[in-house]
């Protein structure tokens, strides 16, 4: 049994009830709501901060396999930028889609199950997130980062130099060339 087919718990905001369409191909319906962010909802450098407002718009289409659901997620985003660690904000409007298999359907190992006529939109909602997600999220493209040797931020002072450094282990020899 994968995650998404595990029961869902009715109480959260992201299962959907899908009686009215279960095993009538053909029918649909549509459902907006705003949700609370789960927790984790990101990678390590960007992510969806927990307890933000979600606004989720999904349509279930009821389909001979299960129920297809297909829509979009607007989240908040915060974290930092890869190259000179300042903070960053932004808005994304992510497009999900999945179909959920009923009970005893063939399906892939890792295919989404509606159970007790529910559907988890978790899952589906935290792939979309991650999938779109930059692995190294910069604040702007041309950010030159910081210093490597004393870690200032290069876009404050682009100027920003330091005096030739020498290897401690070779200053002798340059104490040598320069008498």
């Amino acid at each position: 049994m994968t995650s998404s087919s595990k029961h869902p718990d009715a109480r959260s905001l992201l299962v959907l009830e899908t009686h009215e369409l279960s095993r009538r191909a053909g029918t649909m319906k549509e459902v907006h709501r705003t949700v609370p962010a789960p927790a984790g909802l990101g990678v390590e450098m960007i992510g969806v901060p927990e307890g933000s407002e979600i606004a989720v718009s999904v349509k279930l289409e009821s389909v001979v396999e299960g129920i297809w659901v297909s829509g979009t997620a607007e989240v908040e985003l915060t974290g930092e930028c890869a190259r000179c660690l300042r903070p960053l904000a932004d808005e994304a409007t992510l497009e999900m889609q999945e179909l959920f298999y009923h009970p005893g359907r063939d399906a892939e190992e890792d295919a989404s199950f509606v159970v007790d006529e529910r559907i988890d939109l978790e899952p589906l909602l935290r792939d979309a997130v991650v999938l779109e997600l930059p692995f190294t999220p910069v604040c702007r493209d041309d950010c030159a980062g910081l210093c490597v040797a004393c870690g200032a931020n290069l876009n404050d002072d682009p100027d920003h130099t330091h005096d030739e450094q020498i290897d401690p282990r070779w200053a002798a020899l340059r104490d040598v060339t320069q008498n």
